[in-house]
């Protein structure tokens, strides 16, 4: 059952989020405000909140007249009646060059132990990164999955006529915008060191992909042939993109370098190939195709030969992307006239509906694979939406105007 949990505004980020939902089990932990620079120790406290619980698997136990900073201060028996089973504790200073610099401890309430103690530091512009790093640290040691509150997700954002191609951190803060154009701008694709986006834009009078450095900005119009270019992917060690190309006939799947050379083909149907997807290791690729008479998801070898039909599902499936485990994947999912985000697992073959369904499209995962990134509507406009890899947890992201479209997730940092 979903159940309603909160529904909570960002202040000052770009997108509104909204909780919907919860994990089965609740990881109940007390997060004490820390000590030492009582401002700065509350403005990394609520970064640490919000992320944690955002994720609905967290319930945040109630600290009021308590305010151990210091392991020697705590008394383990208080937060067990309480009902605490983690509790995390520190003191943030700013440093004589100037840097913030936050200490915490993370306790194990039941054993009486330490389960991590790190110090984090960062100017004064990284301030919600000190805290998105502490949750992350946080969330790894109570699920033992990495944490990527630290990550940035990418999406597209059109308001009338002009288009945006936008960059934030995956709560919505520190918005950046990467291209504004009154021509689309579709498919974003992460490098896998995070310094480069592919995309397709329209701005020459047709698809083509382009190249962007996040760094200096710099633009490289890499595909540009005859008819559509679209739909770029980055290889797992950055050396390849996949591209969809109609110079030939019909959309076929293509890999060159990220500087556009060395071109050459690996699908050869009649049909309609699209929408690659490099495996983890770099071997294969995901991509939808309707050879089969309907749009279905297949998987070919990157050294080229046959391909193989992945989804038998009555109604169609599109926008593969593999998880970055490499044990399943993620696609939507059209049947009854609505899309669903839907899993397969590669060992089994078991495919699972995640989502109530509507207009849902785009996935991806996020670096740790335990949530899917994708693009929805609600109240009349586009949003970005996630859910958790299990279904039980689900967020809905508005932004402040505007329609919200594309989204992608992009790697750790």
């Amino acid at each position: 059952m979903i159940l309603m949990l909160a529904q909570a505004s960002v202040t000052n980020a770009a997108l509104d989020i909204e909780i919907i939902g919860a994990g089965e089990h609740q990881i109940p932990v007390s997060l004490v405000p820390m000590g030492g620079d009582l401002q700065l120790g509350q403005q990394i406290n609520e970064v640490i909140s919000s992320d944690l619980q955002r994720t609905g698997l967290f319930r945040m136990v109630d600290t009021t007249g308590k305010s151990p900073h210091e392991t020697a201060e705590v008394n383990y028996a208080d937060w067990q009646v309480r009902g605490a089973v983690a509790l995390a504790i520190g003191a943030v200073s700013k440093q004589p060059n100037g840097r913030i610099e936050a200490r915490f401890h993370l306790l194990d309430v039941i054993k009486k132990t330490e389960l991590a103690g790190q110090a984090v530091s960062g100017g004064d512009a990284q301030l919600r990164a000190v805290g998105h790093r502490i949750a992350d640290l946080i969330y790894e040691k109570l699920t033992g999955d990495k944490g990527v509150f630290s990550t940035r997700i990418a999406y597209v954002n059109r308001q009338t006529k002009l288009f945006s191609l936008i960059v934030a951190d995956s709560d919505g803060y520190n918005e950046q915008i990467v291209l504004k154009s009154k021509e689309p701008i579709m498919s974003p694709s992460w490098s896998p060191d995070g310094s480069h986006l592919a995309y397709v834009s329209f701005e020459t009078g047709h698809a083509a992909v382009v190249v962007q450095s996040l760094f200096t900005n710099a633009r490289r119009v890499v595909a540009n042939f005859r008819g559509s270019n679209s739909a770029p992917a980055w290889s797992s060690d950055g050396k390849q993109l996949a591209v969809v190309l109609t110079r030939d006939g019909s959309s076929q799947i293509y890999l060159m370098s990220p500087e556009g050379n060395g071109i050459h083909r690996i699908t050869f149907s009649g049909a309609i190939d699209t929408e690659p997807s490099f495996s983890p290791d770099g071997k294969s690729i995901l991509f939808t195709s309707d050879r089969g008479g309907s749009p279905q998801i297949y998987q070919i070898p990157v050294e080229g030969g046959a391909a193989q039909r992945l989804t038998f599902a009555a109604g169609n499936c599109f926008s593969p992307r593999y998880s970055p485990d490499g044990k399943s994947y993620t696609f939507a999912h059209l049947t009854g006239g609505r899309f669903y985000i839907a899993v397969q697992d590669f060992q089994t073959g078991q495919m699972q509906t995640l989502t109530e369904g509507g207009w849902e499209k785009k996935p991806s995962f996020a670096p740790n694979s335990k949530i899917i990134l994708f693009a929805s509507e609600a109240r009349g406009r586009g949003i970005l939406a996630t859910v958790s890899s299990d279904g039980r947890v689900q967020q809905h992201m508005f932004t402040k105007n505007g329609d919200a479209r594309e989204p992608v997730w992009g790697p750790q940092p």
